[in-house]
Parts: structure tokens; sequence; C-alpha cells
């Protein structure tokens, strides 16, 4: 808070004496580096409609740059289009377009590099290889920009927004696709990922790797790659997300690799091959999720511990609950499973009896990937009706011992 407040006085002293500045055709510049360079902190950069080929362009002082009638700022595929090198810039209402490809130098339609305060907002970010690239930035906020790719394969391509030793990001608003990631999370605490959706990247909609103190919520993840991915992270919060639609051998709607504490809460798995896929991941709250419809709902495997998954509905998966082990390390309580044909006679809304979400089939499954061509045969069908029959024959302690009669409102 004090941080905040102190460059929000900063910034309120620079605009009192800020002058603008026009770009454009019968302007006072008629490029946009001639404006930086004649620019002073504080001053408002305004770029008329027209389109501006320049090469890379630095921002090296605190300044305001707002398009009107979103000018079109061209890479031409040769290098970066904008660099920013100072604290305190606000990038808004441009169209920053052909960014090239550098696995050397990750460029980007805009790169920001050791500052603090920055705002993007209001962009539009097309045909490049990677969109914002983030580098030990702080309290800086990338917010309702729309930016589409132009990957075709995961190596030559960049991340639509991508964040390296940063903290205190606010990520709002952003539509992302055709990129390799939609969002990438490396060494980033005490950020914030809201409302976006990101859809048809070629691997994941977010990929996290070793960022703590982090939350993302009331996004969507569509039609990517592999899903979400996060790994050899802690504390990371994940509310009220959708995950839909990630179908492959290798896809998921989120991957919890390495992860220790954090919750998953109140959102949405619809058509994933897997709604979840644990590896590694322990003390996390799993709760009000909806699993409609995946190939697995959950698929936890035995290095997993001390988790509780409790007050989730499951609805229409081929199987709830894979694993490949047979103890019990988490705690499976006050589910809704739709498979579910106990009893309630004391009429509690709980089921009488536990319920078995592995089935012996998922097992075999799990053991013998091709034996999945069986799936809906007679032979599958009428291995179902014996461990109805005999639960004690599935070899695994996993187990609801409170399984719901109804299903959750949530």
């Amino acid at each position: 808070m004090k941080v905040f407040l102190a460059i929000t006085l900063l910034l309120m002293q620079l605009f009192a004496t800020a002058s603008v500045i026009e770009v454009g055709a019968g302007k006072q510049y008629k490029s946009i580096k001639s404006a930086i360079a004649a620019a002073k902190d504080g001053d408002i950069i305004l770029i008329n409609k027209g389109v501006y080929a320049e090469g890379e362009i630095v921002i090296d002082k605190a300044v305001s740059v707002r398009g009107v009638g979103y000018p079109v700022i061209d890479g031409k595929s040769k290098s970066q289009v904008i660099r920013v090198e100072a604290s305190g810039v606000v990038l808004e209402g441009l169209e920053v377009c052909n960014a090239g490809y550098s696995s050397s130098y990750d460029w980007a339609a805009i790169k920001i590099l050791n500052s603090k305060n920055v705002i993007v907002r209001n962009n539009r970010l097309l045909n490049n290889s990677a969109g914002v690239y983030l580098q030990n930035t702080s309290y800086s906020e990338i917010s309702n920009n729309t930016m589409q790719g132009n990957s075709t394969d995961e190596v030559e391509s960049g991340n639509a927004i991508h964040c390296w030793k940063s903290n205190n990001l606010r990520i709002l608003n952003n539509s992302l696709t055709r990129h390799r990631d939609g969002l990438y999370f490396e060494f980033v605490t005490a950020s914030l990922i809201q409302n976006n959706t990101s859809f048809k990247n070629l691997r994941y909609g977010i990929h996290f790797m070793f960022s703590n103190d982090d939350t993302y919520i009331h996004n969507t993840f569509r039609t990517n790659g592999s899903g979400v991915a996060v790994m050899f992270s802690k504390n990371v919060v994940m509310r009220y997300n959708t995950f839909e639609e990630n179908w492959g051998s290798a896809a998921y709607g989120i991957l919890l690799k390495e992860i220790q504490g954090g919750a998953v809460e109140g959102n949405t798995f619809l058509r994933n091959t897997v709604g979840i896929y644990m590896e590694g991941t322990s003390r996390i709250l799993l709760s009000n999720n909806t699993f409609k419809s995946n190939g697995w709902a959950m698929r936890v495997q035995a290095s997993c511990e001390a988790n509780t998954i409790t007050k989730n509905n499951y609805f229409g998966n081929t199987f709830d609950v894979g694993t490949n082990g047979t103890m019990q390390l988490n705690i499976f309580n006050e589910n809704y499973w739709d498979k579910y044909e106990g009893y309630d006679l004391n009429k509690d809304g709980i089921g009488d009896i536990h319920y078995q979400p592995v089935s012996l089939y998922s097992m075999i499954v799990e053991k013998m990937p091709s034996a999945s061509i069986l799936l809906r045969s007679f032979m599958v069908s009428i291995m179902d009706k014996a461990e109805r029959l005999m639960p004690s024959i599935t070899p695994v302690e996993l187990k609801d011992d409170k399984p719901l009669m109804k299903p959750l409102s949530l």
C-alpha cells in the first residue's frame, strides 16, 4: 500500500506539469521516436491514426503513449516493436503488429524491462510471435488487450503474456490466442490473473513455474493444446475458472505437479480428456468444483497426499477418478457422484454406504492404455455389474465415506 501511494503521488506531480505531444501527418512530430526524444517525464504522447514502421522503439521516460484511432506500429517482422525501460509508462490504444522472432533475445511486440508501475491497456497485438514480455517488473498492469499471435509450432514461437522474475502484477480482461502459451509465469509472486480468455494456444492456457502466492480467478481456458499447467509452486489459488474442450492424449483441464498449499474452488471442468491431473501435490483444497463430461474427472497419482476433495459435483464422466496406487492418502468426502447407487434410509442427504470412484476397469486402463478400446463393450459392462455386487474386488482404498444423494447447487 505504501509503495502504491508513493508511486501515485509521484505520478500526480509529474502529470501536473505534463505537456501533450502529437505525432502524425501534419502534427508536431512525424515519428514516434522523435516525439519520445523531445518528451519529458510525465508528458503525454498522442499518436494519430496511421502506420508507423520505425524499427525498435525504446521508451526510457515516464511518458503516457496513447493511440488515436488505433495507429499501427509495425515491426515488419524484423525486430521487436516497443521496449520499455522506465517506470510509470502507460501504453494504450495502439495496434502493435509483426514483431519478429528471436530465440536469443526474446523479442516481443512490447517488452518491459526492470520497471515499475507500467500499464499496458486497450491495445491490439496482432501477428506477433510474443505479445507482452515482462522481466524484473513489479506493480504493473496488463489489461483489456487483444493478442492474436502467429505461432504454428512450439519451438519457434512465443507467449501472449510472458512474465519472468516479477511481482505484484495484475493481468486482467485480456483475450489471448494463437501463441505458444496464453500466459507464462516463472518466478512471479503475489500476482493476480482475472477475467482473461485464453484459447487455441499451441501448448498451455496458463503455464506456471516456480511462482508462489498467486491467484487466478474467473478466467476461461478453452481448446488449448494441453490445458493449464501449474508446476513447482506454492500457495496458488485457482477459483471460478472454466476449463473446457482440452482434448488429446496428453491433454487435461489442469495439471498440478509438485504443488504445495493453495486452493482449487468453484471451477468448471467441461469436456476435457482429464479434468485435473495431480502428481506430487499436497495440502490442496479442492471444493465446489463441477466435473462434467470429461474422460477422467480426476487422475490422482500415488505421489499425492494430504489433499482434501470435498463438495464437488461429478456428472457424466467416463471415469470419475483414476489412480496408479492402492493407498488412500487423500480425503474424499461429501461429493456428489452421479454413478452412486447407494441408499439413504435416514434421509439426511448422505448415502449410507461409501462410494468407490475408482473402477476396476479404470485401473486396467491405467496400466494398459490400449484397453480403452473396450469402453462400453459387453465385457466392461459385465465387469461393472460384478464390481457393484462385490466392491471389494476393486484393489484400491480410495473412497468417499459420505457421498451426497443430490448434486450441490454451485
